[in-house]
This record gives C-alpha cells, sequence and structure tokens, in this order.
C-alpha cells in the first residue's frame, strides 16, 4: 500500500529560547515541506526528543503558528508531547517527544492488514486522542496513518502528531478551507463550505480504521488508484465496499457504515462511536 498522496493568525504567545546547545544530534529522521526533522538528545538527561526545524522567514506562516498555538495546549497520552520551542539564528525548532516506534502506516505495510482485534486496539487510542482534542475545542483536520506514531512498548501506545492543519473553534472560525489528504477527506470538505472540523476529523478516523482491517484505502478504485479525481468523485458519493476475503464483524461493518455518510449532519462526532454499538462497547 502506498502513502496518500499529500494536497497542499494570530500572534504567537510562546515561549521562545535561544539555543545554547542544550541538545545534541542523534541522526535525521524525516524531511518535508516544512524543512528537516531530527532525533536528538538532551544533554542534562540524557533524553531523546524529535525537533522539527523550519526555516526562519516566509516558511513561518499561519500553519505553524497554528501548530504550536494548538498543539502545545494538549495534554493527552495518545498525542505527542509539545515540550518547548527553540529559536536558532535562522530556524525554529519545535521540540516534541520522541516516539520510536514509527510511523502506524509502516506497521500496516509490514502486516499487510490487521486483525479486528489488533484494529480495535489502535481505533481506540485513536479515538480517545481525537475525543480529547474535541473536548479541548481543537480539531486536527489531517488525521491520517502517517501521522499517528508508536512508542516503543510491547503493546505500543499511540501517538497523534502533525497540527499543522488544526483549528482551535475557540480562536478560529469555522473552517471552510480544503485542506488534509485525499484519501481521508470527508465529502463536506471537497465541497469548500463551512464545516465542522470534529465531524470531518471523524470521518478520517473511519479512513484509518478501514485501512487497518482493508489494508486498502476505501475510496479509491482498487484498477486505477492512482486516479485522484475517481477518488474525489466516489467520496462524495461514498461508495466503499469491504473486499470479500476481508471478515470483520457485523458490528464493526456497522461502525463503519455510520461513519461514512453524505450528510455530516447525521454524524454526532464520537459520541455514536463510543455508544451503544457492539465493536465499540469492547472499547469501555
Amino acid at each position: 500500500m502506498d502513502r496518500a498522496a499529500v494536497t497542499v493568525g494570530p500572534g504567537m504567545d510562546m515561549p521562545i529560547m535561544h539555543d545554547g546547545d542544550r541538545y545534541e544530534l542523534v541522526r535525521d529522521i524525516g524531511s518535508g515541506n516544512f524543512g528537516i526533522a531530527r532525533l536528538m538528545r538532551n544533554r542534562a538527561d540524557g533524553q531523546l526528543v524529535a525537533v522539527k526545524y523550519i526555516e526562519r522567514g516566509e516558511k513561518i506562516d499561519e500553519n505553524v503558528q497554528r501548530e504550536i498555538i494548538n498543539h502545545r495546549s494538549l495534554r493527552h497520552p495518545n498525542i505527542i508531547r509539545f515540550k518547548e520551542v527553540i529559536l536558532t539564528p535562522t530556524h525554529l525548532a519545535i521540540v516534541m517527544e520522541y516516539a520510536s516506534g514509527g510511523e502506524l502506516f509502516e506497521r500496516i505495510c509490514n502486516a499487510g492488514r490487521f486483525s479486528e482485534d489488533e484494529a480495535r486496539f489502535f481505533f481506540q487510542q485513536l479515538i480517545s486522542g481525537v475525543s480529547y482534542c474535541h473536548s479541548m475545542q481543537v480539531c486536527h483536520r489531517d488525521l491520517k496513518l502517517e501521522n499517528t506514531l508508536l512508542d516503543g512498548s510491547t503493546a505500543p501506545r499511540l501517538k497523534i502528531c502533525d497540527f499543522g492543519y488544526s483549528k482551535s473553534s475557540v480562536l478560529h472560525s469555522q473552517p471552510k478551507s480544503t485542506v488534509g489528504t485525499p484519501a481521508y477527506i470527508a465529502p463536506e470538505v471537497l465541497l469548500k463550505k463551512e464545516y465542522d472540523g470534529k465531524v470531518a476529523d471523524v470521518w478520517s478516523c473511519g479512513v484509518t480504521l478501514y485501512v487497518m482491517l482493508v489494508g486498502a484505502y476505501p475510496f479509491e478504485d482498487p484498477d486505477e488508484p492512482k486516479n485522484f479525481r475517481k477518488t474525489i468523485q466516489r467520496i462524495l458519493g461514498v461508495q466503499y465496499s469491504i473486499p470479500d476475503y476481508v471478515h470483520i464483524s457485523p458490528e464493526c461493518q456497522d461502525l463503519i457504515s455510520r461513519i461514512f455518510v453524505a450528510n455530516p449532519a447525521t454524524v454526532s462526532t464520537f459520541s455514536f462511536v463510543m455508544g451503544s454499538l457492539g465493536f465499540a462497547q469492547c472499547f469501555l
């Protein structure tokens, strides 16, 4: 399974510190449009941290401001911990908890797909973290396998990361921009009208659950997975199916069908997910 392709404010009241060489480089661990991510070690206590370096100047845009403002307010075991921001002469460095288990995406690629029990184990943690974000009035808006990391424990703890597209209902207006990753985007987001970011997050969690169970994206055309136009059409028409070779419980199928609906007004965030459904009851 390939990675899903990605589509392309207020003043920051945040702690700014000058780099006193408190961290030493271990290795580079990633790069992207934002800049580079590095694994660093705190010289004082030996703790490993992940540091995202963003070049100062035009690249420190609204998304970076949002990431800092929203992420630093969140404290939950299923969310990567925001630690501090360091200002260097050339870069803004965001210091975060390091998740040594890598991406959930990589785990699924290695497994092909998960059993229902394993999918339930990770989905429980995902909705716990996202529900907390929503209780803090923050919608993520780019939930996907690549933005869910795992710690290094035997029974891995899932950690949500990358709040660059996040939006706070306290600080910001109702979202209407089309952001995120096509394979995970809810129909109402594609219509370029105001939408409920929390409900759109629920849809993205449903896509994540489907991929864990099936090992493929629900709205990609199996014959033309790279045809984004077809993917968008299938999302808007809520056209998906569960392959015959995948055996999942009726409760799980019912949960997926309740998440993937064309009318977002019928989805009441996570209250219904953790309600009376048999599949969800296993979480409680």
